[in-house]
């Protein structure tokens, strides 16, 4: 709607995680480099939590991406839905692994299928990275399955790492005495946090640009802190509220955000996730 008025090539506030605009927070660099040394070391589970849009699906991508560009070491697996059922979840395993097997196959059959392989892998000097998204959803039956998983090994080294990226409710689950086992196996943890007030001005300014932007800021620094204080920092929640900031402006045929234009943005509901109709006829004070 507004590209070609502010002289961009694609929207740069889209919620989906492309790596194509990831901005390296410190917080975001930080747990990358925790990911990346974790994997090398190769022992037991890896934690990342953050509350809901902090970037916990995009440092996932480039987790993914960083091993896979290191020459075949490592072979990923990436379960985005960790709504399932132990017998699922070792199905999706194996099918990750490259391992088909049917519906029907019994656990004593899911396990040595996957142990076989995880053995093989293992022969090729090739690490098994496991990455579970939205993982405070998994059951506890999922937990004790992916713990027994984990129990696989040579005299040498465990055959599957297995990376959890979770919300804050993760912790929760994991403080439960049933689970105790498996948090004590955590050897590596991340919280992620959102960006600072510093760091916000630079990935707005870093989004427009990798869209196409040429020119002078457009977003004033005055709209810059009010979209701090709205958003708390969290990406989601930034991008949402900066592009609706651009279609206020682009509404009244005007050049640049300021702090008014995040004011209406914000007033257009607490959840932040579609325009009301009507919306760019406000009167923006």
């Amino acid at each position: 709607m507004y590209l070609a008025y502010f002289g961009i090539a694609e929207r740069p506030f889209a919620l989906t995680p492309d790596t194509a605009y990831a901005f390296s927070t410190r917080a975001h660099q930080e747990a990358l480099n925790t990911l990346l040394i974790a994997a090398e070391e190769g022992e037991g589970f890896i934690k990342i939590t953050g509350e809901v849009g902090t970037g916990k699906t995009l440092l996932c991508r480039r987790f993914l991406a960083t091993l896979a560009g290191r020459g075949g070491d490592f072979l990923t697996c990436y379960l985005p839905n960790p709504n399932l059922t132990p017998r699922t979840l070792m199905l999706s395993l194996a099918e990750e692994l490259g391992e088909t097997l049917p519906a029907s196959a019994d656990p004593y059959t899911l396990h040595k299928t996957i142990n076989q392989r995880l053995l093989v892998l293992a022969a090729e000097n090739r690490r098994v990275v496991v990455c579970l998204d939205e993982a405070q959803a998994l059951s506890l039956e999922s937990l004790e399955a992916l713990r027994l998983l984990s129990n696989l090994e040579t005299e040498k080294r465990k055959l599957m790492q297995v990376v959890l990226f979770g919300q804050p409710e993760l912790d929760t689950k994991l403080q439960r005495a049933d689970l105790r086992q498996l948090r004590q196996r955590i050897a590596f943890a991340y919280r992620l946090r959102g960006l600072s007030r510093s760091e916000l001005g630079f990935y707005v300014e870093h989004r427009l640009r990798i869209a196409g932007h040429v020119g002078p800021a457009v977003f004033s620094s005055a709209a810059i802190r009010r979209l701090h204080r709205a958003s708390d920092g969290t990406p989601r929640l930034v991008n949402i509220l900066a592009h609706k900031s651009l279609l206020a402006v682009f509404g009244e045929g005007g050049a640049r955000v300021e702090r008014r234009h995040v004011r209406a943005a914000e007033r257009d509901g607490d959840a932040c996730v579609a325009p009301r109709r009507g919306w760019l006829r406000w009167r923006l004070r």
